[in-house]
């Protein structure tokens, strides 16, 4: 079990060290800004949605290794997916997130499976979830800072 730790801690330092999509979207129709007031993480996400579907998506701003590769795990994992599928991808990762122990969408989640151990470190939640939530809320169209 120690391998997969390993291997799961790699992938969050690569996408910490390399996020993805990290871009500012100049198409976006859509767009919020997130910040987690605990750590200081920050966080604008792009979305480009034409027809239901997220064409493109881009994140910019400062966090913590969680709060990045969160953001650029969770870019990947949204882009090129209906909107349906997106709010899909976000209920089972708040699921895992927010309910340690509980059974996981691992054909939903992926490779998002990796942030899991998160849940056992109360206070890193909000930084693994600050992307997800500012997502929900470009989505639904607020224009607040969301500080969830």
């Amino acid at each position: 079990m120690a391998g997969l730790s390993d291997l799961y801690q790699e992938i969050l330092l690569e996408h910490n060290s390399k996020p993805h999509n990290f871009k500012k979207v100049e198409e976006a129709n859509q767009t919020a800004d997130g910040f987690n007031p605990l750590c200081g993480d920050q966080i604008t996400l792009y979305l480009k949605v034409v027809d239901g579907q997220i064409d493109d998506v881009g994140f910019q701003g400062t966090g913590c290794a969680i709060s990045r590769a969160s953001a650029s795990m969770m870019t990947q994992s949204i882009k090129g997916q209906t909107l349906e599928r997106a709010e899909q991808i976000f209920d089972a990762f708040h699921h895992m997130i927010t309910e340690p122990g509980a059974e996981l969408d691992l054909d939903t989640l992926g490779d998002l499976e990796t942030l899991s151990g998160v849940n056992e470190y109360p206070t890193r939640i909000k930084c693994a979830i600050l992307a997800w939530h500012t997502m929900k809320a470009a989505l639904s169209g607020e224009s607040e800072v969301t500080t969830e």
